[in-house]
């Protein structure tokens, strides 16, 4: 049997290179479009692949966010989890964790329409998935529709918060 310590303090060298990959798709429930944001490991963190999958881990139980779990709704819970969308950016904010991505108009629209962003974390690292490098549709849902992707992975709803001017 294996454990993961999820109450160890991060060790921020083992979690390395996270990446965040957005794209809009359309809801099964509804047929329109929803804004999505994967973010994942490139596995390129110094020590062990569990050292690496201990640290994600941390971070994400330190956001409150489960792993395997129900999705969360941030706009209902305490999470600390925040996600600001300036109209070609979006951050992302969890504990130890600060991250921004460039957004394409079609997730900015969704995002504001839903006022909503689904947030699926997963501990598995996607090495092959630089940051900056594009992703075909076949990639994208090769990983993010796999087993694994899904079963390692915490999800949260988040309110799509926008900058004021």
């Amino acid at each position: 049997m294996t454990s993961t310590q999820t109450d160890a303090p991060l060790n921020r060298a083992h979690l390395g290179t996270i990446a965040v990959l957005p794209w809009a798709g359309e809801n099964a429930d509804d047929g329109h479009d929803a804004a999505f944001l994967l973010a994942y490991a490139l596995g390129d963190g110094t020590g062990s692949e569990e050292e690496g999958l201990a640290a994600v881990r941390t971070v994400l139980t330190s956001a409150g966010l489960p792993v395997g779990g129900p999705i969360v709704n941030g706009a209902l819970s305490t999470v600390p989890v925040t996600l600001m969308v300036d109209g070609v950016n979006a951050v992302l904010t969890l504990p130890h964790l600060n991250v921004t991505c460039t957004v394409p108009p079609q997730w900015t629209a969704a995002a504001e329409k839903r006022g909503q962003v689904h947030l699926m974390f997963t501990t598995r690292p996607w090495p092959d998935l630089k940051p900056g490098q594009s992703v075909t549709e076949d990639q994208l849902q090769a990983f993010v529709g796999d087993e694994d992707t899904i079963r390692t992975a915490a999800h949260c709803r988040l309110p799509a918060a926008r900058l004021r001017k």
